[in-house]
């Protein structure tokens, strides 16, 4: 792996200050003409509302209760994808922004979901106010969470923001949950019949609020776009634009009239954009024009763990790539779980029979060292069990190195991958070439966060690449695990 760490350059979207790298999108800032028609689609919903509200005579009616049930629940479940991508997109990277799109998109889906439970002689019998009311307040509460994406979130208030986006996520499902049981239930004040576009007071300003929000989030969005490029901000600051002008028409429109229609399409046009938008990006990293920098090229302190089967070449020339593809699953059944489950690693590649894993890759594993430590542990001791009963299979090696890295997007349209890079990972990769068969080697760096480690010394290694010697050990047990098979063989 190529070496070489970058620092994390600050959050353009929140800043504007300085130009940040692209984030590997395929799409880079659109000509002129592109960006005057996008505004010109924009502004056409409300230059139609206008039309209506100016010549009421064009503002036809159109009651049709199935259509509008499946046109809104169709963009509720359009929204609730996105949100879903996004989310595990967040939880996956530790990307804040990511994190509160997905609030903001997550709310719109629930809440508009209630909004279909309000039609007429579908599901009920008679609208019900506290579904009618749905829609706006969840596009409320989305600006709010869209706001919030925009702000600040470098370092350790990134990793503070991640655990409170959880807590918000929770709190938003529980709101939904008891927004239905509180609507169906007729409990006041969700047992009247007013409609949210014939409502005034408190319900306006409440819309009011809302599209400022959207509009300034989708101005902030623009200027990360300026910066970086790529699809996705665009698509995010359409959709926000979007969902500002559904609120607009929402405020003015009458019911089951065209212009009531109008704010329907309007949201479902604002999921569709983003969906679209993923669409086009690769599949692995589909919203990484919207990644913090931190995560896009930042730099942190991490344990990397590399594993490989020692004699895996020559086995594989001497069995069919079936027998080889067998032995590989049985094994990596039994290696990743310690590694994830156990330990809460990730797994950043499998690359043949190697292994490659990171520790505290979204900044909330301060005992990284003493993780990876002891996923490498385990990992020998259940795969120790495998290579039991196939004596004649390789056996793993594994070594860890704990260290700054950075954290890189690499690749481009057709291949993006995020990974980590420099001397650290280049390090691990040695030690676990240089470590025994079934044992684990460690670095300096490991070895001095782990006061409880029972080790013994490999002595300084020249590791290919370095001008200077590494002072590696074996790591033989951890204060309260079993040691390792490498210990209990040598023992």
């Amino acid at each position: 792996m190529a070496s070489g760490a970058s620092g994390a350059s600050g959050d353009a979207a929140a800043s504007g200050d300085a130009a940040a790298a692209p984030a590997g999108g395929e799409h880079g800032p659109p000509r002129a003409g592109a960006v005057v028609g996008s505004v010109v689609a924009l502004l056409l919903p409300l230059a139609g509302l206008t039309l209506v509200l100016g010549l009421p005579h064009l503002d036809l009616m159109w009651q049709h209760q199935p259509a509008h049930f499946w046109l809104v629940l169709g963009a509720a479940v359009l929204s609730a994808v996105v949100a879903y991508g996004t989310g595990t997109a967040a939880q996956r990277r530790g990307d804040a922004r990511v994190l509160f799109v997905s609030l903001a998109f997550l709310s719109s889906a629930g809440f508009l979901g209630l909004h279909a439970l309000a039609t007429p002689k579908v599901l009920l019998d008679t609208p019900n106010a506290g579904f009618t009311i749905a829609t706006p307040v969840g596009i409320a509460i989305g600006s709010a969470f869209a706001l919030v994406s925009t702000g600040r979130f470098e370092g350790e208030a990134g990793v503070r923001a991640m655990r409170r986006g959880r807590l918000l996520r929770r709190a938003l499902l529980a709101l939904m949950a008891l927004w239905a049981v509180w609507s169906l239930a007729g409990l006041p004040p969700m047992n009247g019949h007013t409609a949210p576009e014939q409502a005034s007071g408190p319900m306006v300003v409440m819309a009011m609020a809302a599209i400022g929000l959207y509009l300034w989030s989708a101005w902030r969005y623009l200027r990360l776009w300026q910066h970086r490029g790529g699809l996705m901000p665009v698509a995010v600051a359409g959709a926000f634009v979007l969902l500002a002008e559904a609120m607009v028409v929402l405020v003015f429109s009458r019911a089951w009239h065209l212009s009531w229609w109008e704010w329907h399409l309007l949201m479902l046009a604002a999921f569709g954009l983003v969906a679209w938008g993923a669409q086009q990006q690769w599949h692995e990293e589909r919203f990484a024009d919207l990644y913090l920098d931190q995560t896009v090229s930042g730099s942190r302190e991490m344990s990397v763990l590399f594993a490989d089967l020692q004699g895996f070449t020559s086995w594989s020339e001497a069995h069919s790539p079936q027998e080889v593809t067998a032995m590989l699953n049985t094994y990596f059944e039994v290696a990743i779980p310690p590694v994830v489950r156990a330990h809460g690693g990730d797994i950043d590649r499998l690359i043949g029979d190697a292994i490659m894993a990171t520790f505290n890759r979204r900044g909330d594993q301060p005992d990284h060292a003493h993780r990876a430590a002891a996923a490498a542990l385990d990992l020998q001791r259940t795969t120790a069990r495998v290579a039991q009963e196939h004596p004649d299979w390789p056996r793993f090696r594994v070594g860890v190195n704990t260290g700054e890295v950075s954290l890189s997007l690499l690749g481009a349209g057709g291949g993006r991958t995020h990974t980590v890079i420099g001397d650290t990972v280049n390090v691990a990769s040695r030690l676990e070439a240089r470590a025994p068969v079934g044992g684990v080697a460690i670095g300096p760096e490991t070895l001095a966060h782990l006061p409880d480690a029972v080790t013994e010394p490999l002595g300084p290694l020249e590791l290919k690449g370095r001008t200077e010697p590494v002072d590696a050990h074996v790591l033989l047990a951890l204060e309260g695990q079993p040691p390792s098979p490498a210990a209990t063989s040598a023992s």
